[in-house]
């Protein structure tokens, strides 16, 4: 006597489960189109290294002592090898970005704060649509207003600066009229970079669980105890990763460097005098036009080294912000 066995029909929810053909051909293709944009941006990161690497090599690393004449020759006399020429330009570019950073920071972790949990809501709204759009304006804007405005009006500020802070080798005087000069232009740049910085730290302080901050406040903790201790450890590693964008602007700003600073090839922190420093992209956009075909190699030389740096910087920047992220 054979006994037959029937197996359960599946539910509706079995079938969905067991049979997503659908959904599994959605993945692959949005896993494919994934994959091939990350390959892309590898790809073109790699195009824009070789590109610069090969036209910059004979300089960087070929004979020193044949490129010596080329490097005068396109330089004036001013430097006899590319390291020498590079260096001041890279000295110049660190330390306006890092004095643009340090003006900016605190000022825009006070406006985030302030728009996330201080304003009322309107003027919040209203203050953020402003950030937002400062963020937009494009930086030759910023170059007019800083060398049409800020320039003629801010000498006796720096020449005040210079008679009662000169005994500091950063303010020696005197202090040049008009004051093309470092401190104007780091004062620019942290104007641009503000809007960056404050408009990514908002964000991230909205984002702070607000059972943390009830958690904070029951235990009779101040509204600025809470901000301490709940809002700015939540978003540290926001906060670094917002500085770090700002600063990667900074390092690569052109047109506002290049409308306002009077150069020089100087290793020099004299930041109220003129003719001291100057930065690796405003030096290209100044030499460029006029540059010949070796010219144009010690610039593009000049390019490469700004590449790295912003390499570098975004490079410890992801670590910081991983390390503060634990």
């Amino acid at each position: 006597m054979t006994t037959t066995t029937t197996q359960p029909s599946p539910t509706r929810g079995e079938s969905t489960l067991t049979a997503p053909v659908a959904g599994k051909r959605a993945d692959k293709v949005f896993k494919g189109v994934a994959l091939a944009a990350g390959v892309l941006i590898l790809v073109v990161l790699a195009a824009v290294s070789m590109f610069l690497l090969v036209q910059a090599w004979p300089l960087i690393g070929g004979d020193q002592t044949a490129n010596s004449e080329t490097i005068s020759t396109f330089t004036g006399g001013k430097a006899h090898s590319f390291w020498g020429y590079v260096g001041p330009l890279l000295f110049g570019t660190v330390l306006v970005a890092a004095l643009a950073l340090v003006i900016a920071f605190f000022v825009s972790v006070g406006i985030a704060l302030f728009i996330s949990h201080y304003a009322p809501r309107r003027l919040a709204a209203v203050l953020s649509y402003i950030v937002d759009l400062l963020a937009a304006i494009p930086s030759v804007i910023y170059g007019l207003w800083g060398g049409l405005v800020l320039v003629p009006s801010i000498y006796p500020f720096w020449n005040w600066v210079a008679q009662y802070l000169g005994w500091i080798p950063l303010f020696a005087g005197p202090a040049s009229n008009p004051p093309r000069t470092v401190a104007t232009v780091a004062l620019v740049l942290a104007i641009m970079i503000l809007p960056i910085i404050t408009s990514m730290a908002r964000d991230i302080f909205q984002q702070t669980p607000k059972l943390l901050e009830e958690a904070a406040l029951g235990l009779g903790a101040t509204k600025w105890e809470m901000i301490k201790l709940a809002v700015l450890p939540f978003g540290k590693s926001g906060i670094v990763s917002a500085s770090m964008l700002g600063l990667g602007r900074a390092l690569g700003e052109t047109m506002a460097v290049l409308m306002i600073l009077s150069p020089g090839l100087k290793y020099s922190f004299k930041l109220l005098q003129a003719s001291q420093n100057q930065t690796i992209a405003a030096n290209i956009a100044a030499q460029y036009p006029e540059a010949d075909s070796i010219g144009v190699s010690v610039l593009i030389g000049t390019g490469l080294v700004l590449f790295v740096l912003t390499f570098l910087v975004n490079l410890l920047a992801r670590r910081i912000t991983e390390k503060a992220g634990k």
